[in-house]
């Protein structure tokens, strides 16, 4: 029953995008020679799952955190507390007229990435630590938080790092 249950719900909310082991982002399609289908290199973002956490899967969620991404290079909330140990779904939307991401790391990688953004802004992500959404589009997010400390997460899309569009979580 649960699993017809969660079938239906699943099929009623078909325009969302999950990312997270084994619920790609449709629209980042890749194959695993880590190019996307256009052909473009996807550098793995380097992230030790000891720093930041790691990919969570749907039935270990323990809270769902609602983040909304605008033009304004804004996530709202852009603090966000969890225990340590939770599995947090992050649910998004893009309320702006522009695409854009959420990318869980450290600031140092975060940054590099951002770099190679703009040498490739077309770059698809294949990541479960990140998210694309278009215009109007929700999506979610799964995230183990493993490590006490704070853990960043930004739109590496060119500009919008750089106009602020970064966040935080505190892991106590």
């Amino acid at each position: 029953m649960r699993k017809v249950l969660s079938i239906l719900v699943l099929s009623a909310l078909s325009g969302i995008t999950f990312a997270a082991p084994g619920h790609g982002d449709s629209h980042d399609m890749h194959d695993m020679s880590g190019h996307d289908m256009s052909g473009h290199h996807m550098p793995p973002m380097s992230h030790s799952s000891s720093k930041i956490g790691q990919p969570g899967s749907l039935e270990q969620v323990t809270r769902t955190i609602e983040i909304d991404m605008d033009d304004q290079m804004r996530f709202t909330p852009s603090e966000i507390k969890v225990e340590r140990g939770e599995t947090i779904r992050f649910f998004l939307k893009n309320s702006g007229q522009l695409p854009h991401e959420m990318v869980i790391g450290s600031l140092a990688d975060l940054q590099a990435h951002a770099i190679e953004m703009r040498k490739n802004p077309s770059m698809k992500h294949a990541e479960p630590n990140a998210i694309t959404l278009n215009p109007g589009q929700r999506g979610g997010l799964v995230w183990k938080f493993d490590q006490v400390g704070t853990i960043d997460f930004a739109c590496t899309i060119p500009g919008h790092m750089e106009g602020g569009m970064v966040g935080k979580v505190q892991v106590s």
